[in-house]
């Protein structure tokens, strides 16, 4: 089974592939990306059995006849959160003029190029009225390098990003979600693509991913399961 999945589900997914493995007899091949990378190889050509992105990439593939109708899945929901340094203080973000006052502060701030947090989390800065004045101090991750490795080796004191992708990233701890006000909830949806070679494996994967022992996995990465 060939997957295409984003990297927000990729801690969650990697610990449930081995029962998955065990079952199924079956190691999938996965492409993992940001959900506008893969959206824009599945623009290319690039396809496959099974996709799991944003629930707005998913319905958008599903009107260009990419994904088959009434296939998708949502599976998690998953908040941007903020992490710094291991033993590093940690600012107050508990209000929208907090974070303002944390960034405004902060020597150097990280935030994805590409991902879902990446693409937002400039809107914050224009909504907060200091774009302009942290553009200077704003260090973007070059490609194969996490935001969490640039806060991890000091080279960002705050890094922005989905909660479930700063976890695994040693070295870091989160403070928080963003305030209530500036936050943006993502879910990740399943998808089963038109002309999938192994849709009967996609779908035993979707009913993992969904099962009830999921759950716990889902919260232990940083993720609210919706299903």
């Amino acid at each position: 089974m060939k997957g295409l999945f984003s990297n927000g589900v990729k801690a969650v997914v990697l610990d449930l592939l081995p029962e998955f493995e065990r079952a199924s007899g079956t190691a999938p091949a996965i492409t993992w990306g940001s959900t506008a990378t893969l959206v824009g190889e599945i623009g290319k050509g690039a396809s496959g059995d099974l996709a799991i992105l944003s629930d707005e990439a998913i319905d958008d593939l599903i009107r260009q006849g990419k994904i088959v109708p009434g296939s998708r899945v949502d599976l998690t929901r998953s908040a941007i959160g903020i992490a710094v340094r291991k033993g590093a203080p940690k600012p107050d973000i508990g209000s929208a003029d907090a974070l303002k006052n944390a960034l405004l502060s902060a020597r150097t701030i990280s935030y994805s190029k590409t991902g879902i947090s990446g693409v937002y989390f400039p809107t914050v800065l224009e909504r907060l009225g200091i774009a302009a004045q942290v553009a200077s101090k704003t260090q973007m991750p070059s490609p194969g390098v996490l935001v969490g490795d640039l806060v991890a080796r000091g080279d960002a004191d705050i890094g922005v990003q989905q909660i479930s992708e700063l976890l695994p990233v040693p070295g870091i701890e989160i403070v928080g979600r963003l305030p209530p006000a500036l936050q943006k909830l993502t879910v990740f949806s399943a998808g089963l693509f038109v002309g999938a070679n192994e849709p009967q494996v996609a779908k035993a994967l979707i009913t993992l991913l969904t099962s009830p022992s999921a759950r716990s996995v889902y919260e232990r990465k940083g993720l609210e399961p919706v299903c």
